[in-house]
């Protein structure tokens, strides 16, 4: 069964309430009588349901950061999290529930960030997710990104590392390979072979499937592999490194 599916079935399984738990509710047409906070559970069962309805939610106010949803966006969140068409119609209640609902990203995204550990694995990549819907349109609005800045702060990123993440999806002829690779100009070729091995290790595709995320999320890494090893081969052309 998807994920998907599992979000619209297992409703009476899962303790999971505040905003995410509202929208859980609504895509299954239970009342919610009041917001709560989710419990101390920390099953794989109900973190991965809490987290794939916040990537729907956070993706939905994404998309409408700069005043309007474009097809580009919604096709975009379609590709990044590879939604069957089998599942279409169950993401797009949540989807349309969560833009439209008077609940701020704030207390999303301070839900998701609450399950992990603050600037964890998890939560970059679920950043990546997000800087790809901003980008479909070709334009990233500045409205776009102050909403990436302020989730990524609540995430617990400070400002060098959002800016780490956001260099990764500026195209290699734009962003700075060290900004990507967490460095700066002046360090050693010693210190930008253990920093390109360290981000190898830390962002490989395996990781991300044995912290059981869903495929789409293991795609991301691969991509950001990807990113990695470009500036790392950058750097290596500019210093003539062997």
């Amino acid at each position: 069964m998807s994920i998907w599916n599992r979000i619209v079935r297992g409703v009476g399984g899962f303790a999971l309430g505040g905003p995410l738990g509202a929208l859980l509710g609504g895509i299954a047409e239970q009342a919610v009588d009041k917001l709560r906070h989710i419990v101390a559970d920390t099953s794989d069962g109900t973190r991965q349901i809490a987290f794939t309805i916040g990537v729907i939610a956070l993706g939905a106010k994404m998309a409408k950061a700069d005043g309007q949803v474009t097809r580009d966006e919604v096709e975009a969140f379609k590709q990044v999290f590879k939604i069957s068409p089998e599942d279409m119609k169950s993401v797009s209640r949540v989807f349309n529930l969560a833009r439209k609902d008077v609940a701020g990203f704030e207390a999303y995204a301070g839900q998701i960030a609450d399950l992990f550990e603050p600037a964890s694995e998890v939560l970059e990549d679920l950043l990546h997710g997000l800087f790809h819907v901003a980008k479909a349109d070709q334009i990233l609005h500045p409205a776009e990104l102050d909403y990436l800045r302020k989730v990524a702060q609540i995430f617990g990123f400070d400002e060098t590392g959002f800016a780490r993440i956001r260099a990764y999806h500026l195209g290699p002829d734009l962003a700075d390979p060290y900004t990507i690779m967490g460095l700066t100009p002046d360090v050693d070729d010693e210190a930008v072979k253990q920093a390109w091995r360290a981000l190898i290790r830390e962002n490989h595709p395996d990781r991300a499937i044995a912290r059981g995320l869903p495929q789409e999320f293991v795609d991301l890494a691969t991509e950001k592999l990807a990113t990695i090893n470009d500036a790392y081969d950058r750097i290596s052309r500019q210093r003539g490194m062997s």
